[in-house]
């Protein structure tokens, strides 16, 4: 089977990648099995140089690194840069950090001795998606490599030309071979190597029906998942809020990517008394983003990732207009291309309330105080994230305890760090990446008993 990446600014093919043969799969399975073995027993301190490395190495070509992500998927390459500067981030974070992570731990019983020690438990497949091409592969490769398991790449066929850089950024840092592989193949191999048994785990970051699928077959396989999957965010502005201050963190909250972020703030829901304030506003910022060639530094907005986001945002415009919404900005397309488009009076059952919106469209909610507002936060299916903006910090840290979400962040947009576990509930996964917690997600937390 052949694939092709496409550049959605203009359509130009970006590069062409070959299936990997049945034999050439299973061969790169075997070796990922055999390099656990191995790897595993490298020092963790020359296991943390290594990942350090790596991070240099992507400090060291980010040019390159960032204009195939631009290319792929269509990233303004300022954002491109800065992509994969955080993956080099949390290579070092990792490098720095996973001896204190990673010792022993002591515990007090009726042993002589008895502690808890932390194994790799071997090769963990990764299925990652095209929006953040590098950094969804970074925050699961720098702790799963560097606890000592071997890494296994199945990534968006749109984006096959970064994961090839991907890969070779670990060459390139001298990893051993085989220790990370990246699989060139259709998703209908995806049950094939989760059986095989090199694979003892499976992080996904995608949508849910590919979360529900993956995790059906690893859970016949008896395979540990970590799934992150969609979002569909509230921004909850109060009335005692900064406007100027609430509008800027908004704008980077819900256009940055093109919008196409499963953490963007998707719902803005806005107390009464700020609602009209809030919405002229944000209008203003949006109007005055620069859409064009993602390539040009100067560039905010460029187009979707491919024609058919682009057009499934559409729809959710079209019917939210006709269930009620007032259009305040955009709604247009133009192939890959979507106008930053604002709904006002969006309320329940309208698909922009209801359904994640994958693009640049923010809808606007009116609540009447803060109870109808948290309220209105938990009526969605997902439980990524939530935003509170408001100058009474210590009465909106008392409100945390009222969502649901994974996240809960006052006066700046949901983003992720690796120093703070990562992650969701309800439809929007489970499981925790980065900080301590995601590396010991693929962890063997081993038991050790000691009686003389």
């Amino acid at each position: 089977m052949e694939f092709k990446s496409i550049n959605p600014y203009n359509d130009q093919p970006v590069g062409h990648y070959t299936s990997l043969t049945e034999k050439e799969l299973v061969a790169k399975l075997n070796k990922s099995q055999d390099a656990f073995e191995s790897w595993r027993k490298v020092p963790l301190s020359e296991r943390s140089a290594l990942i350090k490395k790596a991070g240099r190495v992507l400090r060291e070509n980010v040019e390159e690194y960032a204009q195939m992500i631009t290319l792929e998927m269509g990233k303004p390459i300022i954002e491109s840069r800065s992509e994969v500067n955080k993956c080099a981030w949390v290579c070092d974070y990792y490098a720095e950090n996973a001896a204190e992570f990673l010792k022993n731990e002591t515990i007090a019983t009726d042993a002589t001795q008895s502690f808890v020690r932390h194994d790799p438990i071997g090769s963990v497949l990764a299925i990652m998606p095209w929006n953040f091409p590098f950094w969804q592969v970074f925050r699961f490769a720098a702790p799963t490599l560097t606890a000592g398991n071997t890494g296994l790449l199945k990534h968006a066929p749109n984006v096959f030309g970064c994961a090839k850089q991907i890969e070779e950024v670990f060459i390139r840092a001298g990893f051993p071979g085989a220790v990370f592989q990246n699989l060139i193949v259709h998703h209908d191999h995806t049950e094939q190597i989760i059986a095989h048994v090199a694979v003892k785990a499976v992080t996904l970051t995608g949508s849910e029906r590919a979360g529900s699928a993956v995790a059906e077959i690893a859970g016949r396989h008896i395979k540990k998942t970590v799934l992150e999957l969609g979002g569909n965010n509230a921004f909850i502005v109060w009335e005692d809020a900064d406007i100027d201050k609430a509008v800027k963190t908004a704008l980077t909250a819900r256009m940055l990517n093109c919008g196409q972020s499963c953490i963007a703030a998707k719902r803005f829901i806005l107390l009464e008394g700020i609602y009209d304030e809030f919405v002229s506003k944000f209008t203003q910022a949006v109007k005055d983003l620069k859409s064009g060639d993602p390539l040009e530094d100067a560039t905010q907005v460029g187009p979707m990732a491919r024609k058919d986001l682009a057009d499934q945002l559409n729809r959710q415009v079209t019917e939210s207009m006709e269930q009620g919404a007032k259009l305040l900005l955009g709604g247009e397309q133009n192939g890959c291309y979507h106008e930053p488009t604002i709904l006002g009076n969006v309320t329940p059952g309208m698909a922009a309330f209801e359904e994640e919106t994958f693009g640049p469209l923010a809808a606007m909610i009116k609540a009447k105080d803060i109870d109808q507002a948290f309220a209105l936060s938990e009526q969605s299916k997902y439980g990524l994230g939530v935003t509170v903006c408001t100058t009474d910090i210590d009465k909106a840290v008392k409100f945390a305890d009222r969502i649901s979400d994974g996240a809960y962040f006052i006066n700046e947009l949901v983003k992720s760090d690796p120093r703070l576990p990562f992650g969701g509930t309800k439809n929007s996964g489970y499981g925790r990446e980065l900080a301590k917690d995601g590396m010991m997600e693929f962890i063997n937390r081993k038991t050790v008993y000691v009686k003389n």
